[in-house]
């Protein structure tokens, strides 16, 4: 029995016919050191490194409301602008990283993030310079837009279909951990602070791990290089002409149509943040709670990434077909629970008495904060959950990290569009009622959308036609390979 063979039996990658072991051809992994460092374990771990630096610094200065700063309109005004910038980059994003390859891809999307995190600590030194917060929000969003589309290719491709749940909620945990050590250091630094506002202090710790997050990608193993743990390729990313690859965006659309019952889901992903962290947590605690809430939130979606991805999309006593229902029922029944709970805080109060000079904010010693501060905790339980199945949804329907890019793309232009809207609106202070109920209709309706996709297209493994592209000028025909004695890569 060759190594390679034998590491499947012993990691339980799952059955030939959830991993796809008999239809490719399989390679011996390397050891040493080497067996270590191109472990596609290792390699995810890096990849959520380098979102655990950048978006995970984003998400929690913007999970501070309105940016830390005690107005939130430049703030929801920079996150229209990055949204919308977003939107339009996301839907060529794909194409844009099998052209380049990930690891160049990710060091383009990374600066960005330094740029935004730079705005709003030039904001609070000189108060007048909200255009600067909006520019860079503009600008982020082209960056942001092929940080995603180069992660959801890697990490979407790197596992076998046995262990796409886990190993997406393992990305998910290191991820938040960046905005769970963002929150805790604005957290501490703004302990007793009685400004409403964060200090200068926390936005020069984000820029310092925002830079250091440009540079991991430098580190990283091309994806061409990569043995999956059943001892298969990942199959290589055909850097094509530019032509060649933008006509793939509509060939994926052509041969795998039913993605499109998921653009609703992909628009909700990002939309409900707005209610979340500007008309609940910015309108109702003040600078220390904020902080805390945060904390809270982005910890426990470490939690709720693992939970769905190990103990339902990736639980070995069912077929896979089986676990996209579980899936699917979890989620659904997360959606209600938190936005009932949350309908009977928000009746309470209005964004004109929130935002009135001298308007009470809760302290974390409050005798009401506990029962608030519980549904940041489910907040972030729901969002993990709901990222999580999203991407496991899109894991299974290809295997191709090509193709992953483009479906990844696709994920993070609509999640765009959504999100740009809603802060938009936010910034136009639209009543916080409304922005509400239209998050509940429009995480609803993404749900219901995305049932007859898991019916119809999730099946029990996947199969050799969706792993590839089809046939497009340029592109030499990839045959489906087969099973051959293992050799050394």
């Amino acid at each position: 029995m060759s190594d390679a063979q034998a590491e499947i039996e012993k990691l339980g990658s799952g059955s030939s016919e959830d991993s796809g072991s008999q239809r490719a051809e399989i390679f011996e992994r390397p050891t040493g050191w080497r067996g270590w460092y191109h472990h596609p374990i290792t390699q995810l771990s890096m990849l959520g490194f380098v979102c655990f630096m950048c978006p995970g610094m984003f998400n929690a200065l913007t999970g501070l409301g309105g940016g830390g700063q005690v107005s939130t309109t430049d703030s929801a005004n920079s996150n229209a602008g990055v949204y919308a910038t977003f939107a339009f980059f996301g839907f060529f994003s794909g194409s844009i990283n099998n052209v380049l390859g990930p690891r160049r891809t990710l060091m383009l999307g990374t600066w960005g993030y330094s740029l935004y995190i730079a705005s709003f600590l030039a904001v609070n030194i000189h108060p007048g310079a909200g255009n600067f917060v909006v520019a860079a929000g503009v600008i982020l969003g082209a960056c942001a837009a092929f940080l995603w589309s180069a992660q959801g290719s890697l990490m979407m491709s790197y596992p076998t279909e046995a262990q796409k749940g886990t190993f997406i909620g393992i990305f998910w945990a290191i991820f938040n951990l960046g905005g769970v050590v963002g929150s805790a250091v604005s957290f501490g630094n703004n302990f007793n602070s009685t400004a409403n506002s964060v200090g200068n202090g926390t936005y020069v710790g984000f820029l310092i791990l925002t830079l250091i997050g440009v540079f991991i990608p430098l580190f990283m193993v091309d994806p061409d290089k990569m043995i999956r743990t059943d001892g298969t390729r990942v199959n290589l990313v055909r850097h094509a002409s530019w032509k060649t690859e933008f006509k793939s965006l509509f060939i994926a659309l052509k041969t795998d149509p039913w993605i499109i019952l998921l653009f609703p889901m992909f628009s909700a992903s990002n939309y409900f943040y707005t209610w979340q962290f500007n008309d609940y947590n910015a309108a109702l605690f003040d600078i220390r709670a904020r902080g805390l809430n945060n904390f809270v939130y982005w910890t426990s979606q470490i939690f709720g990434s693992i939970l769905i991805g190990y103990f339902v999309l990736d639980l070995k006593s069912v077929r896979r077909r089986v676990r996209a229902f579980y899936g699917w029922v979890v989620v659904f029944l997360m959606l209600f629970v938190v936005h009932v709970w949350a309908y009977f805080y928000q009746k309470t109060y209005t964004r004109a008495e929130e935002t009135a000079k001298g308007a009470y904010k809760i302290d974390i010693y409050d005798s009401s904060y506990p029962a608030h501060v519980w549904l940041m905790i489910f907040y972030g339980l729901l969002d993990s959950m709901w990222q999580t199945y999203a991407y496991w949804l899109m894991g299974a329907m290809s295997n191709d990290p090509a193709k992953l890019a483009v479906f990844a793309g696709f994920y993070k232009c609509l999640q765009s569009v959504g999100a740009s809207s809603v802060w938009a609106a936010d910034g136009a202070s639209a009543p916080y009622m409304n922005i509400f109920l239209s998050t509940w209709c429009l995480t609803v309706a993404g749900m219901i959308f995305a049932a007859p996709m898991v019916y119809l297209r999730v099946t029990d493994h996947t199969s050799i036609e969706d792993e590839v592209l089809m046939q497009i000028e340029g592109v030499e025909r990839i045959e489906p390979p087969v099973l051959v004695k293992a050799e050394r890569a």
